[in-house]
């Protein structure tokens, strides 16, 4: 992988300025680097992680395993596009194992995500079973450690 990609991925607010002497090139080519990138849709976006407990943001977030039936023709990725769109959906992957999908959702309460699963997702063709589990807090978020470690003196351990 390009090395600037690796700085962009690990920080994404850093300036061209000060990516240049991090890569050997000039401002213009890291730049003209970024802007190819993003019209070649390599980046797709950029995002800052927020400790939502500090700023009182108030949302329920659940994992949802989810069993399809692949189509023919298209086998599981025209099921998951069409999941994916919904604006409750914030993560959608493909995996191996047991289940099939495992969906990320949001939702202003618990009973916007039960609605979500039971009245949208469920209810599509194709969807043959799901199971939701709900994040009750987060440690650690997009490599970033979402606390931080208390300075605790702790007393030696003897045997």
């Amino acid at each position: 992988m390009d090395p600037l990609l690796t700085l962009l991925r690990e920080n994404a607010s850093l300036r061209p300025s000060a990516l240049a002497p991090m890569v050997n090139l000039s401002e213009q080519e890291v730049t003209a680097k970024i802007k190819a990138y993003e019209n070649d849709q390599v980046i797709l976006g950029y995002r800052a992680i927020l400790d939502e407990e500090k700023l009182g943001v108030e949302v329920v977030r659940a994992v949802i395993e989810v069993k399809i039936t692949p189509e023919r023709g298209g086998g599981f990725d025209r099921l998951a596009e069409r999941i994916a769109k919904y604006n409750e959906v914030k993560s959608c992957f493909l995996m191996s194992g047991a289940y099939d999908l495992l969906v990320v959702v949001e939702g202003a309460s618990l009973r916007e995500v039960a609605s979500f699963v039971s009245q949208k997702l469920a209810t599509i063709q194709g969807v043959l079973s799901t199971a939701t589990h709900f994040m009750l807090k987060p440690y650690k978020d997009h490599g970033v450690l979402m606390t931080r470690e208390k300075n605790e003196a702790r007393l030696a351990v003897t045997p």
